[in-house]
């Protein structure tokens, strides 16, 4: 699917500019990786299946056991950096009967809350009968009254995408990142928004690719999709500014 050179060659790349990465570093890894992606295009569903699961595998179990082993073998953690950007682009199967979790769910947040006290006792007595449903299908979902979020709405009514408030971590976790970086700090300091988008820009690719393995699935579509990557960029790019401008004159 992929050999030696392969791997050298997009971390040559992406460890040389990995916080700055340019538009002609994006195009070089991507050329990279669709040499591999085309192999697994041809490959037989049973392979692909074989393939892409050993690949996870990998790609999960290496990051697991770096956060406790102190690996010095350069290779394994390219082949790692070389596997994240991979599965990202495999395209995923056209058959949805399968369902695999781990790239879909993750436990972000969650939250203890009291709501009463007190105890709950068995007395002697007549019971209340229980009163089964009478109507099927008639319910309303709590969540019925939540809205998404401004862009995740967007990206949804412009592409057709069906992305859900959940989602909305992935943006989340790139606006608070960039809000914390001192070089678009001082920029939005003495700059105009259209000047601040010069230097905002060339930094955004960076955050996008530290927070893909929050989700696959929308990294993957702004790697690869100029028009859905264009308009997240440009909301992120106002809200940053606008809330960078608003804490330099606070």
């Amino acid at each position: 699917m992929f050999d030696k050179a392969e791997v050298n060659a997009l971390c040559e790349i992406w460890f040389k500019n990995r916080y700055e990465p340019t538009a002609t570093d994006h195009q070089k890894m991507n050329a990279i990786l669709d040499q591999a992606v085309e192999r697994y295009k041809a490959l037989g569903e049973d392979y692909q299946g074989e393939f892409k699961a050993q690949l996870t595998s990998f790609r999960n179990l290496y990051a697991f056991l770096a956060q406790i082993i102190p690996y010095g073998d350069s290779g394994l953690e390219k082949l790692y950096t070389y596997g994240r950007f991979l599965l990202a682009k495999l395209p995923r199967p056209n058959d949805h009967s399968g369902f695999e979790l781990e790239d879909e769910v993750a436990l972000k947040y969650y939250r203890l809350q009291k709501i009463s006290e007190g105890a709950i006792e068995l007395r002697e007595g007549d019971v209340e009968p229980l009163k089964g449903p009478t109507e099927v299908g008639t319910g309303r979902s709590r969540d019925e009254g939540v809205a998404l979020s401004t862009l995740i709405s967007k990206l949804n009514e412009r592409f057709g995408t069906q992305f859900t408030p959940a989602d909305q971590l992935f943006f989340d976790q790139i606006r608070e990142t960039a809000l914390s970086n001192d070089t678009l700090r001082e920029a939005a300091k003495v700059n105009t928004l259209e000047n601040f988008a010069f230097v905002f820009n060339k930094l955004l690719e960076g955050l996008f690719i530290e927070r893909m393995e929050g989700n696959e699935e929308i990294f993957a579509r702004l790697m690869n999709d100029d028009k859905f990557r264009a308009l997240a960029g440009d909301q992120l790019l106002r809200e940053v500014y606008d809330r960078l401008r608003t804490a330099s004159m606070g």
